[in-house]
């Protein structure tokens, strides 16, 4: 039996938000999984170059297998001149030289499947490299058999750009090429041209490359910034936002609804599910950044015949944890008929490491492990980025050793992400925390070696060890897994949800202020789990789990 819970009065809590009371799907195995992100220039470093790299990974996937988590997905390794370290692809279809072979790819996929582990990978689909084949073709001239594979467009008279449009790294979205005599579009670095989707050629290229990689026995697919992978072909000029809010960035000016988020790419999405679905159950999961993320994620996962998921950014970029983040989720992601799965991040190799953003002044490890259970208590596939099952905080990297386009570019109003990709420590006492025998691409925090695998495994109290706990625990709960969520009454800082599939049912119960909440669970409930805290009192950063007290343990 668990621990008991103090009786309140006669009644169970009142219900402020609520999902739909049908049970969820379970048949399909990704709802409810747990996916370990990897950024393979950072976990291992096999060569001694300084950069990790596949067998790096496969070396390593021992301690993924051993969290208990469903699938492994993969950044980009393909090839490569690295000027957004990877999002910049220049072979859709190979292995960067500094991160392996193929034959090292397929050693990996291998290893994992032996491990009961899935392989996701990225698809970035929005845009190539400016080396990629496609476009060292297209931007030959104006009647090559690649012409239109890219989006060119002439300069107004005054040989101005063709629109306001702005990229994400700052200034204009538009590159002169001398060679057409035209600008080309890029929604990110110069080096980044836009893919042109409404293509049907390009859209048959890029389903040829989903081909390639099913056939090598990957699982499914992230496709990165999957909104920004059509715009709108009139060139309509963006209109300004209205003032407020973080301005660092041109990009932030504008009401982004031209160069991105257009109706296309939903019928693109449909033809890239039919060819996943020939092949099994395959994994495909939508990344949404910005500022309509929540209607662009639903569209893209509406039924049957679109992506599997969408992965939100609702808590990658929160200042804070607060309780209204999450009701907000669970009231825009309510389990309507017809509405599709999310996927959540709390941390990603793009954003601050939220163990850092959330912590606020409070202990750094109650809040790594308040956070691990949150995630695992959450409605949705769940993703756990490289180091948070250690609870790395956001690592610090002077100026002088920043490799980050946007950081440089930014500094010092965007933190940029090269303290989220620090690299993995290992091994505490080992050179370079034992990622690698030489200097790092990016220098090891100090504040992290305390924090190494190797000391963890040696403490049954470890995040670690906590992490490898809660995964198991929301595997054995098909509530946490599967179920249904809503959210209750609860006092100010106090966030109590239910998640409930057919007679099984879980109160999750989390205090994400600064302040004791004297808070007790309704009758006949008990505490099956608890972080910082098993009963009475809510603890600041204290989390519980409570089930119905059946006379047995649950």
């Amino acid at each position: 039996m668990g621990v008991p819970v103090d009786p309140a009065a006669d009644q169970e809590p009142r219900v402020t938000d609520r999902t739909a009371a049908a049970p969820a799907e379970t048949a399909d195995p990704w709802r409810g999984a747990v996916i370990y992100q990897v950024y393979p220039r950072s976990f291992a470093d096999t060569n001694g170059d300084g950069v990790g790299d596949l067998p790096g990974i496969a070396a390593r996937l021992d301690h993924i297998a051993s969290l208990g988590v469903d699938a492994v997905w993969l950044s980009p390794f393909y090839t490569s001149p690295m000027r957004d370290f990877g999002y910049d692809v220049a072979d859709y279809c190979d292995v960067d030289p500094v991160f392996g072979t193929l034959a090292d790819f397929d050693a990996l996929t291998a290893r994992a499947h032996a491990l009961g582990l899935k392989v996701l990978i990225d698809l970035v689909f929005a845009h190539t490299s400016d080396r990629h084949a496609w476009f060292e073709e297209s931007r030959q001239s104006r009647d090559n058999p690649k012409a239109d594979w890219f989006v060119w467009a002439d300069a107004k008279p005054d040989g101005a750009p063709p629109s306001n449009w702005q990229s994400v790294f700052g200034g204009p979205a538009w590159t002169w090429d001398a060679r057409r005599g035209q600008y080309y579009m890029h929604n990110f670095l110069p080096e980044q041209p836009q893919l042109n989707l409404h293509s049907p050629a390009v859209q048959d290229a890029l389903l040829d490359v989903v081909r390639f990689w099913l056939a090598r026995g990957v699982d499914g697919f992230r496709l990165d910034a999957i909104n920004f992978a059509m715009h709108d072909p009139a060139l309509t000029d963006n209109p300004p936002l209205p003032p407020g809010g973080p301005r660092t960035r041109p990009f932030d000016f504008q009401d982004k609804i031209h160069n991105q988020s257009q109706p296309g790419i939903v019928d693109f999405l449909k033809r890239l599910r039919a060819l996943t679905d020939s092949h099994g159950s395959r994994f495909t999961v939508a990344e949404v950044p910005g500022d309509r993320a929540d209607a662009e994620m639903q569209a893209y996962t509406e039924g049957q015949d679109r992506l599997s998921s969408a992965y939100g950014f609702t808590y990658l970029y929160a200042p804070a944890l607060t309780p209204d983040l999450v009701k907000g989720t669970a009231a825009v992601w309510n389990g309507r008929p017809g509405q599709g799965w999310p996927s959540w991040p709390f941390s990603n190799h793009d954003a601050p490491r939220a163990v850092s953003r959330w912590a606020e002044g409070r202990d750094r490890a109650a809040m790594a492990r308040l956070m691990a259970l949150l995630l695992v208590c959450l409605r949705g596939a769940v993703f756990l980025y490289q180091g948070e099952e250690l609870g790395l905080p956001q690592g610090e990297v002077p100026f002088d050793r920043l490799v980050d386009p946007e950081a440089i570019a930014n500094w010092p109003k965007t933190l940029g992400r090269d303290g989220a990709r620090t690299p993995m420590p290992w091994t505490a006492d080992a050179p370079h925390a034992g990622f690698s025998t030489v200097e790092p691409w990016l220098p090891i925090d100090p504040r992290h070696l305390p924090l190494a695998v190797d000391r963890q495994e040696a403490d049954p109290t470890s995040q670690l060890a906590v992490t490898r706990h809660l995964i198991a625990l929301r595997k054995a709960n098909a509530a946490l897994t599967h179920g249904s969520m809503r959210v209750l009454e609860a006092p100010d800082g106090l966030l109590v949800f239910e998640r409930s599939l057919g007679d099984e049912r879980r109160l999750c119960v989390f205090n994400l202020g600064h302040e004791t909440i004297d808070w007790t669970g309704p009758e006949g409930w008990v505490v099956m789990e608890a972080v910082n805290g098993p009963a009475g009192p809510v603890a600041p950063l204290s989390g519980r789990v409570l089930a119905p007290d059946t006379g047995v343990a649950a």
